[in-house]
């Protein structure tokens, strides 16, 4: 089973892309450091500073397994005009 993990805004642009899929089983500090991994320190940098929701939900606690099939959201903070 796999995670699919959404982009949006300034996460997007730092992944190259808007969505991926990652394997299930883990929690989000072990997701992010595989996203950072996989696409640098432009990302890292996003991901550090982001917000998540984990199928809807924001995700406080990030070391808790992730359930199988889950989407997660990556919210970049955002700049308010």
């Amino acid at each position: 089973m796999e995670l699919t993990v959404r982009y949006f805004a300034g996460a997007r642009a730092a992944a190259g892309r808007t969505e991926e899929a990652v394997p299930a089983g883990r929690s989000l500090d072990e997701v992010t450091a595989e996203l950072a991994g996989r696409h640098g320190e432009r990302l890292a940098r996003v991901l550090r500073a982001a917000s998540f929701l984990v199928d809807g939900v924001a995700c406080h606690d990030r070391a808790t397994p992730l359930p199988a099939g889950a989407t997660i959201d990556v919210l970049p903070p955002f700049a308010g005009g």
